[in-house]
């Protein structure tokens, strides 16, 4: 499972071919367990509606980056359904005394899926408004969809230790087979 990326990627990525990471409350748990540093608070049973919401909010962001990829507009369907994913469990700053300082944190109200869906929708709406989506790509080996955020330019695979492995190994071989 390739994570590291903007998390609305991450999100992304968890369609990699005909397979589906998060197709079960189980294995959302499991994604949401390794992007738990960003992803607070999220603890606790997930249900298949938590399932169906997260992946509504996949196909939506997946659809805008797609769209943007081929350089074209981002689909109404695909806006509209992560601006409702938001404003269906706003963020509010709720302000607390812990003793000695005023905090602020970040609170959304509603059932755990809900809360997750909105929290995701509004990570493809940062990075999808953010400058950077100009830069998002898709790896270049001939069997991978995965999508990333190059740090360097010259990038071209989601993994060098996989993609850009396999890649040079078939180079390689192509170079080097006897005929």
């Amino acid at each position: 499972m390739l994570i590291g990326e903007p998390l609305a990627l991450d999100l992304i990525n968890t369609r990699p071919l005909d397979t589906d990471l998060i197709a079960t409350p189980d294995l959302l748990r499991r994604w949401l367990d390794l992007e738990a540093d960003r992803l607070p608070g999220l603890d606790g049973v997930l249900s298949e509606d938590d399932v169906t919401a997260v992946r509504a909010v996949r196909d939506h962001a997946s659809a805008a980056v797609h769209a943007l990829l081929s350089g074209e507009r981002p689909g109404e369907a695909a806006l509209r359904g992560l601006n409702d994913a938001q404003r269906a469990a706003p963020a509010v700053r709720e302000l607390s005394w812990d003793g000695a300082a005023l905090t602020a944190t970040e609170v959304r109200t509603g059932p755990p899926g809900v809360r997750l869906a909105a929290a995701l929708a509004e990570a493809a709406a940062d990075l999808l408004g953010d400058q950077a989506s100009g830069r998002i790509r898709q790896c270049e080996a001939h069997d991978c969809v995965m999508l990333f955020l190059p740090a360097h330019p010259r990038r071209r695979w989601c993994t060098a230790a996989l993609c850009g492995n396999r890649a040079r190994v078939a180079r390689h071989y192509r170079r080097h087979r006897t005929v």
